[in-house]
């Protein structure tokens, strides 16, 4: 009798535990993730609407978006929690050294090597992003020739190219730790036993943020012609047609 009532307590124990969630600690504030979804749909959407008058005013609103979701970012580099301020991207750049000294003595600083590739990979998204939406502004307002235009879209491919290393290197360190580091983006956390790195998600504050986005795209959609195109280019039409009466 005892030995079933102790079995059936280390079975009920056993089941109570493999049903409990695994641990993990929070990494990333809610903010900084919708911030990332925003800036990736942008830019899909922008890159796949840059050619052709069709869907030009929807190339320029997913680039005005992109310049918003920057400021934000630069602000929130400047304020926000310290996973996600500049400064602890300057200390993970500073570590090259450390790491070249270990390369040097015939050690593989792996973990080191990964957030620094990983921040720099940010870093120079960052400033692509930069370039290509103030060249297609520029563009836009046609300030300047051709030149520009062709900046604008050596700017946006070199961006692409980065996104892509970037999804590659996330890839690369997911298969050799066997662990989605996508799903740290989606949820916060990552698995594991800690202090949460971020003690307040500020959902609030991801929430007014995509709430701010759709409501610029629901006014961007109530102020497009009616018959398709961008206002400045039906007006450069219309003078055409003048010229041409």
């Amino acid at each position: 009798m005892n030995v079933t009532s102790a079995s059936l307590a280390d079975t009920a124990s056993s089941s109570a535990a493999a049903g409990m969630a695994a641990p993990s600690r929070r990494v990333i504030d809610a903010p900084t993730r919708v911030f990332h979804w925003l800036m990736a749909l942008c830019f899909v959407g922008a890159y796949a609407t840059a050619d052709g008058e069709r869907w030009r005013l929807l190339h320029v609103t997913l680039g005005y978006t992109m310049v918003g979701l920057l400021g934000f970012r630069i602000v929130w580099g400047l304020v926000g929690p310290r996973p996600a301020r500049f400064s602890a991207w300057g200390a993970k750049l500073k570590a090259w050294r450390g790491a070249l000294a270990q390369l040097r003595q015939g050690q593989w600083p792996g973990t080191v090597l990964q957030n620094l590739g990983m921040t720099l990979a940010v870093v120079g998204m960052l400033a692509a992003i930069a370039l290509t939406t103030a060249t297609g502004w520029i563009t836009y307002q046609e300030f300047t020739g051709d030149w520009m235009e062709e900046l604008h879209e050596f700017a946006g491919n070199m961006l692409l190219t980065l996104v892509l290393a970037h999804i590659a290197g996330v890839l690369a360190l997911s298969l050799l730790r066997r662990r989605n580091l996508a799903a740290t983006m989606v949820s916060g956390r990552m698995p594991g036993r800690g202090p949460d790195l971020v003690k307040r998600n500020a959902a609030w504050l991801g929430g007014l943020m995509l709430a701010a986005e759709l409501g610029f795209w629901w006014q961007q959609w109530q102020a497009a012609p009616a018959n398709g195109g961008s206002a400045q280019a039906q007006q450069v039409r219309h003078a055409d047609q003048d010229d041409d009466d």
